[in-house]
């Protein structure tokens, strides 16, 4: 664990959320990930002179500094600060902080089209979200569970949309606006999903016929996956409600049973 009682004590506030003070932290956490999400999208559709303009770049920069702070003491209360920045939520974490700093580091006018791609990488802030949503390790679970069998799904969609498009670019032509293969694909694509955006449409009766069939089989094979996660979901229910939201200090994963001592992940001592 941590070695001075202030570390410990940092630690179980930040990455515990089963004690009032993890709670209380947790829950303010989430007012500011959805303030900041918020402002963000005001600022993207308030015009530089508004009047309101200069509260909302402030408040961006308040939410970046209070963020900037909660990455810093999380890098410094684990165990292996450089493992938890490469991790998922590491990443997210700096993510949501980075790119205001650049803004202020590049404000040249020159690198304006960048600085526009900086503020919407802000919104992915929401992702820090994710790690407070624990019923969401449940679905993470079942789509690991299912992952080879969704696989082999997705192997035969994209045989079937191939198959398909190259089908129809034979039957159609370039003169029914299936100019490529890759054009057919697409539709294909859209058809089999059952989006259907409608800017290309097969025009002869055969064509027709082929899009009908795989209209069909878009209904079908729209729940092929949806069955097997679901199933999968349906598994750990039982186990699922004897876990505890104990994080481990040295590899920061949970999803511990709520008796462990040990991680089951790397063996550290919870």
């Amino acid at each position: 664990m941590p070695a001075s009682p202030l570390r410990l004590r940092a630690y179980e506030i930040i990455f515990e959320a089963e004690t009032p003070a993890g709670r209380t932290f947790d829950i303010a956490l989430i007012a500011c990930i959805i303030c900041s999400v918020a402002v963000v999208m005001l600022d993207s559709a308030t015009p530089a002179a508004s009047p309101y303009a200069p509260v909302l770049r402030w408040a961006e920069f308040l939410f970046t500094g209070l963020f900037t702070v909660e990455y810093l003491l999380r890098l410094w209360c684990v165990n292996h600060p450089v493992r938890y920045a490469r991790s998922f939520y590491g990443l997210v974490d700096l993510l949501s902080i980075l790119p205001t700093w650049l803004i202020l580091a590049f404000p040249a006018v020159q690198f304006f089209a960048v600085l526009r791609v900086l503020r919407v990488l802000r919104v992915f802030r929401v992702l820090k979200l994710v790690q407070y949503v624990h019923e969401g390790t449940l679905i993470l679970r079942a789509l690991r569970a299912s992952r080879k069998r969704i696989t082999v799904f997705f192997f035969w969609v994209v045989t079937l949309v191939i198959l398909f498009g190259a089908l129809m670019y034979v039957i159609e032509g370039e003169e029914n606006g299936f100019t490529s293969i890759p054009r057919a694909v697409y539709w294909a694509v859209v058809t089999l999903t059952t989006v259907g955006y409608g800017d290309i449409s097969p025009k002869t009766m055969l064509g027709q016929g082929l899009a009908s069939v795989v209209m069909i089989l878009g209904y079908s094979i729209i729940a092929v996956p949806t069955g097997i996660i679901t199933i999968e979901m349906a598994r750990p229910q039982t186990a699922q409600q004897t876990v505890s939201t104990e994080v481990c200090p040295s590899c920061n994963r949970e999803g511990h049973d709520a008796d462990a001592v040990y991680c089951k992940y790397c063996g550290e001592k919870l």
